[in-house]
């Protein structure tokens, strides 16, 4: 007995961690990597600006369309280990079928593919995460996005050095190895989580998977969660600002501020390396303080920066205050994943996170094109403050959350 609960109280190791982060870097690297392909292959195909705006809205409305069955194949099927690597493969693949592409429907198939497969990954990989380590999920979860977000910094770095002496074609074919690699160390690192019968919960969440007419009967609940509701629609929110922000910004500082390229390209690497930062500390500090209490503080504050950074128009300390955007916004990302992972039964937690996408890539679709109506109404000034609008309606739906237990280690 002593033996067995010294082995239970052992700390965990967090190879799996960063294994999984690893991936999760790679399905991130592939789409950073198509924003800077794509002037390249609109140019080539004679694509107007109407017909490349309309490829990312079809990249996020599968998203949205495909997070929620992704979500229910990871409860049902319960072999994590196997759905990630399928996942980063699928995300890698179609993206080297676009070598082949040459029209614009075969393209925007490849696009709509790389939706379905990179919203696999999120039900598998933050679920196997939650419950691999109850005590650490907020930490564990930022080490997650801080993958992503090294990725976003150096996927452009990469294959802007690439592309000076390879075409977009072969850029695109080389560029799917690593992921493959990375996949195949997934399926053997990690595999099912089919170990032995007295971790399987531990391991899986509930582990065995279910069959469709049980699953079918709680899976309804989901919408009478209140908790996850809220949470996943203020997730939503918060990605309206994140996304309309990272397609805006770079046209802001070059057509209103006059950036060159290169400046463009740090004021977004500091936005992304205020993240890298933030992510830790916010997930680290939910886990210590509560889930509610971070996110209603980091909301508060991404709004105030938000108008401080448009009320500060050319001057210097513009700069200073897209890294403290970028630090308040991404602190809590790690924190609201966290959350609605708790507030789902174990049995569907895939379903919870897919939904919790879902909603968040809807968010991700509208956010660019109400930023853009407004802007060409008003001004971009305006569209500025509207950002900083979604963020605090987000924190008032937070507001309305159901309390909990705020340690999360004493529930």
């Amino acid at each position: 007995m002593n033996t067995a609960a010294t082995a239970a109280a052992a700390p965990r190791s967090f190879k799996e961690v960063w294994l999984i982060s690893a991936g999760h870097a790679f399905t991130h690297w592939y789409t950073a990597t198509f924003f800077i392909l794509l002037p390249l292959i609109g140019k080539e195909l004679g694509l107007s600006y109407t017909e490349i705006g309309f490829i990312m809205t079809a990249q996020h409305a599968v998203g949205a369309i495909s997070n929620l069955p992704g979500g229910m194949v990871v409860d049902m099927v319960g072999k994590k280990g196997y759905l990630m690597a399928i996942s980063l493969f699928w995300v890698g693949f179609p993206y080297a079928l676009m070598s082949l592409t040459h029209s614009y429907w075969m393209l925007l198939a490849c696009v709509m593919l790389v939706g379905i497969g990179n919203n696999l990954w999120h039900p598998a990989a933050l679920t196997t995460l939650a419950f691999r380590y109850p005590d650490r999920k907020g930490l564990v979860m930022a080490y997650h996005g801080m993958g992503g977000n090294i990725a976003d910094g150096l996927a452009p770095l990469v294959v802007g050095a690439l592309l000076a002496w390879m075409s977009w074609r072969t850029v695109v074919v080389v560029n799917v190895v690593p992921g493959i690699v990375m996949a195949a160390m997934i399926l053997v690192m990690l595999g099912a989580f089919t170990l032995s019968t007295s971790r399987e919960n531990d391991i899986n969440g509930g582990g065995k998977p279910q069959s469709v007419r049980n699953y079918l009967k709680d899976f309804a609940s989901l919408f009478a969660n209140r908790e996850l509701m809220l949470v996943s629609i203020g997730s939503g929110f918060r990605t309206m600002t994140q996304t309309g922000l990272l397609t805006f910004l770079p046209v802001y500082l070059a057509y209103e501020l006059s950036y060159s390229p290169f400046a463009v390209g740090v004021c977004l690497a500091v936005m992304q390396v205020a993240g890298l930062a933030a992510s830790p500390v916010g997930g680290h500090l939910s886990d210590k303080l509560g889930r509610k209490r971070i996110v209603m503080s980091s909301m508060v504050l991404s709004g105030v920066m938000i108008v401080f950074m448009a009320a500060a128009g050319r001057s210097t300390a513009f700069v200073f205050f897209i890294a403290l955007v970028g630090f308040f916004l991404y602190a809590m990302r790690p924190v609201l994943q966290a959350w609605a992972v708790e507030a789902t039964p174990k049995a569907l937690a895939g379903s919870g996170v897919g939904m919790q996408f879902g909603i968040q890539a809807i968010g991700a679709a509208v956010a660019p094109a109400i930023f853009g109506v407004i802007a060409d109404t008003w001004d971009i000034y305006k569209a500025f403050y509207f950002l900083a609008g979604t963020i605090v309606f987000a924190n008032l739906l937070i507001l309305f959350v159901p309390r909990r237990d705020e340690s999360p280690r004493a529930a």
